[in-house]
């Protein structure tokens, strides 16, 4: 009789370092899936070029398809070469990033339509956390959405996170995460701030403007 042996998930755990760095950086670069710290939360992501990449990570959040994930940026400046910002955005994004808020723009970048399943908006953060920022220094781009089982509570504590989410290829342990809670999202319209989400950042903090 032949026994068949459970298959035990093997995930790599790096350290945020340069050494880490290096091998996350690497395995996205492969298709990998990656889960990291950010200023908010713990999150998941990928090349968000790679159709696959991002159809893997719908499944292992057991997320609605029709729900496009948000993408994380190095800087506006990378930013502004898949969507696009009128002046009074760039306002906003000066004053909030690196930081806690999202921002749904104008999307102008056709190859990410297909693979992120979106077709004239996308949802884009700076976010503000020096782990998060060195791998996006190496990638440019991630999808970055929260390490978590969809309907489930987002993790910040890595040892949680790593314990109980399950099925991606490498973790980067950035410690301990403090915050209020996930990031806001916003969409301006006629230099209108509508708020999708209300997280970090208040909407009375970001009138302030």
């Amino acid at each position: 009789m032949v026994i068949k042996q459970k298959r035990i998930e093997r995930m790599l755990k790096v350290t945020c370092n340069k050494e880490g760095i290096e091998k996350a950086s690497k395995i996205i670069n492969q298709g990998g899936i990656v889960v990291f710290p950010t200023d908010t939360v713990y999150g998941i992501g990928c090349d968000p070029y790679n159709k696959d990449s991002v159809r893997k990570i719908y499944e292992i959040k057991s997320r609605k398809i029709s729900k496009p994930f948000p993408v994380l940026v190095y800087s506006k400046d990378i930013a502004e070469r898949i969507a696009f910002f009128d002046e009074f955005t760039k306002k906003i994004v000066e004053r909030f990033w690196p930081g806690p808020l999202t921002i749904i723009l104008k999307l102008t970048d056709e190859n990410l339509k297909e693979s992120l399943n979106i077709t004239d908006k996308i949802a884009i953060r700076v976010p503000n956390h020096k782990c998060t920022l060195k791998l996006l220094k190496k990638c440019n781009f991630l999808v970055g959405t929260s390490a978590n089982i969809s309907g489930h509570s987002s993790f910040t504590n890595p040892d949680e996170c790593f314990n109980n989410f399950r099925k991606y290829d490498v973790f980067v342990d950035g410690g301990i995460i403090t915050s209020k809670s996930e990031s806001t999202i916003i969409e301006i319209e006629n230099e209108e701030i509508r708020i999708i989400r209300e997280g970090s950042l208040s909407h009375e903090e970001i009138l302030e403007l």
